[in-house]
């Protein structure tokens, strides 16, 4: 697979009719751009205001997450295989394509496409830098309604089991030694700060490990050597880590830099916080936490 973080020197030129861009190998490209703020503020109305040339916006909320089910899942839980597969066609969005997803955000909400796709073997990167790092360039966007791709037909691919763990095995998890790592900030890991998950604090025995660390100016990951001596830090470079934020989403930043620092691919907690904290048996640390 390529790369799980490409930059913006390794696209190709954005010249060309949306649905004609293609990879260096000649196979379509997708550039995908998955902005979502956590302040409430509308990703597809920044997605008009400015994108890169031939961006489809794809929907964190729509697209990237289901609704309806019980809090105990988090409050963006994974869609199901038929959903992400229905809503990857109507983006015109091929098994086959070569996807580069970015946010404005250091990979905060398009990290969670990437993962998704790569989950299901397909080939995904998140565009190192962002939108930022693109425009600061002095490279092109463009603005107003953006890109509607040609709607495809995407065959169901099922989730793999073994790349999520459930509330249960994460605890299991920590209780052992086991890296879990929380990617919230640290005032919501110690308890010092609720904002809206429904209980303060973190998983009992979850190592608190931001996901805003894994990068460094101007919002880039560290380089693969950096991110190893962080997840090395963390204890988290043996065994089969589980990782986590609010809701599954920004948990995915640490996924995809764990994978840049050629470490085994780690498990996600999908319901994360928000759905541990929902259910009244769960107990909740507050603190520090543990450390390797």
């Amino acid at each position: 697979m390529i790369a799980p973080v490409v930059s913006a020197a390794d696209l190709p030129a954005l010249d060309g009719p949306a649905q004609g861009l293609r990879w260096h190998d000649g196979r379509s490209l997708v550039v995908a751009d998955v902005r979502w703020y956590l302040d409430g503020r509308d990703g597809n109305a920044a997605y008009r205001e400015a994108h890169l040339p031939g961006a489809v916006f794809v929907d964190l909320e729509t697209h990237l997450a289901a609704h309806g089910r019980p809090a105990v899942e988090g409050r963006h839980p994974f869609p199901t295989a038929e959903s992400f597969a229905a809503s990857m066609g109507t983006l015109g969005i091929a098994p086959d394509a070569v996807v580069v997803a970015y946010d404005d955000a250091g990979g905060f909400t398009s990290a969670r496409l990437v993962v998704m796709l790569r989950m299901l073997g397909q080939d995904a990167a998140v565009l190192d830098g962002g939108l930022t790092s693109w425009a600061a360039s002095g490279r092109p966007v463009e603005s107003g309604g953006g890109t509607e791709r040609q709607a495809v037909t995407v065959g169901v691919r099922q989730w793999p089991i073994e790349r999520f763990a459930s509330a249960d095995e994460t605890l299991a998890a920590a209780a052992s030694g086991e890296a879990v790592l929380d990617a919230r900030a640290r005032e919501r890991f110690t308890g010092e700060v609720a904002m809206i998950d429904p209980r303060p604090g973190h998983v009992p025995g979850a190592r608190s490990a931001p996901w805003g660390a894994v990068l460094g100016e101007g919002s880039h990951f560290r380089s693969p050597s950096e991110l190893r001596d962080h997840f090395h830090a963390l204890g988290a470079d043996t065994g089969r880590p589980v990782a986590y934020c609010g809701s599954g989403v920004s948990a995915c930043v640490n996924l995809v830099a764990m994978e840049r620092a050629g470490l085994e691919p780690a498990r996600l907690y999908a319901a994360s916080f928000s759905g541990w904290s929902a259910d009244p048996d769960h107990e909740v640390e507050t603190g520090l936490g543990t450390t390797p």
